[in-house]
């Protein structure tokens, strides 16, 4: 078989005989099939060990390319994956900030309206803790991010415990109002005003449709109360008892019906005549009919008048407080004889004094406690 196959390859590859010309000369050289067929075995031997290294290298590159893709596939999924947690961690930042800014206004309210020393254990329970005390924290897991819905959470309650109370107490004070014969929106009157000078806390209430509403009922809360804290309920002399009532009488002088706009006390000339609450003194002198005559400003549009005086005690501008002397009792102007007569009027008009003089404990502890914003929710006391 072996000799077969070296006589085909023979005559494949015959001997050749190869001519060469040079300089008038003829050369022959003889290629025998020996030679032929080594020859032709080194070219397929070199062509095999080129298309092995072609394949090796062609398969080299096709895995680096592979493993290329392979790690810009992994570089995307982490840039990807970093730029989410990036994202989250800002969204976290930010719930966080908007929870430190939102405590920030809560804290700001507090203290304009109760001096800073509520109990939230008396608004939320014993089971929560004070939120002044733990600020939210930047955070980025999940964890912080359940924590930072707590947080939110307990302040939204906070606030809307805060506004029940605020409206209970509310509630009370102007019904305290009411039973003096007053109506709670005639003491809400009146200019606000001043420089604007931007809170500290960096988020503005305006924004918060929740702390919106509890600062504007603190506001009225405080205008109540205030209003309630100055209302004339101490009496403007020791005397005991009336000479003439308020509302229409006979006059004193010429017989014909005539409308009374305050209370006379009878008592001895130069008897002390006492501021009747908290206030300015805003008038001393005399007013034509009224003799000698001091008027106290209370704010929201109370003031009281104290006439037929026979002596001046406070002066003009000066602050005084209820139960403080301010004149004398005397009889000048149109007076029959030596008494005090004593007004209160609310935005100018005449008001019939006798209730606030009269008020039930029930009002006058309400009153009181207007002086002390911090009773109100377990503050000081």
């Amino acid at each position: 078989m072996r000799a077969g196959v070296l006589a085909r390859l023979r005559g494949l590859v015959p001997e050749r005989e190869i001519s060469v010309r040079a300089g008038g000369t003829v050369r022959c050289m003889r290629v025998t099939t020996r030679t032929q067929i080594a020859v032709l075995s080194v070219v397929v031997m070199a062509l095999g060990v080129w298309m092995i290294l072609t394949g090796a290298m062609v398969l080299r590159e096709a895995s680096l390319g592979a493993e290329q893709a392979a790690i810009s596939a992994q570089r995307s999924a982490i840039g990807s994956e970093a730029a989410r947690v990036s994202a989250d961690r800002r969204s976290v930042d930010a719930v966080a900030r908007n929870l430190e800014q939102r405590q920030d206004a809560l804290d700001a309210l507090m203290k304009s309206h109760f001096g800073g020393e509520i109990d939230p254990s008396r608004v939320l329970g014993k089971e929560d803790k004070p939120s002044s005390s733990a600020k939210p924290r930047t955070l980025s897991s999940a964890t912080g991010t359940a924590r930072l819905a707590r947080m939110r959470d307990r302040q939204q309650r906070f606030a809307h415990a805060l506004g029940d109370m605020a409206k209970t107490r509310l509630a009370e004070v102007e019904g305290a109002i009411r039973e003096v014969g007053l109506n709670p929106r005639q003491l809400a009157k009146g200019g606000q005003g001043g420089p604007f000078i931007p809170a500290s806390h960096a988020v503005s209430i305006k924004s918060d449709k929740d702390l919106r509403s509890l600062a504007s009922l603190l506001d009225r809360l405080a205008t109540m109360e205030s209003a309630l804290g100055v209302l004339p309920s101490g009496r403007p002399t020791m005397s005991p008892m009336l000479t003439s009532s308020y509302g229409y009488r006979r006059d004193p002088f010429n017989g014909m019906a005539a409308f009374h706009a305050g209370l006379d006390f009878p008592g001895a000339y130069g008897q002390p005549i006492l501021a009747a609450s908290d206030g300015k003194v805003s008038f001393v002198g005399r007013r034509g009919g009224y003799g000698n005559c001091v008027e106290v400003d209370h704010g929201h549009g109370i003031m009281t008048r104290y006439a037929h005086l026979s002596g001046f005690v406070a002066r003009p501008g000066q602050a005084v407080e209820r139960g403080q002397q301010i004149a004398r009792m005397g009889s000048t102007g149109r007076s029959t004889g030596t008494h005090l007569h004593f007004e209160v009027r609310v935005n100018g008009a005449a008001v019939d004094p006798r209730p606030f003089l009269t008020a039930r404990n029930h009002v006058l502890e309400a009153r009181q406690d207007a002086h002390i914003p911090g009773n109100r929710f377990g503050g000081r006391g």
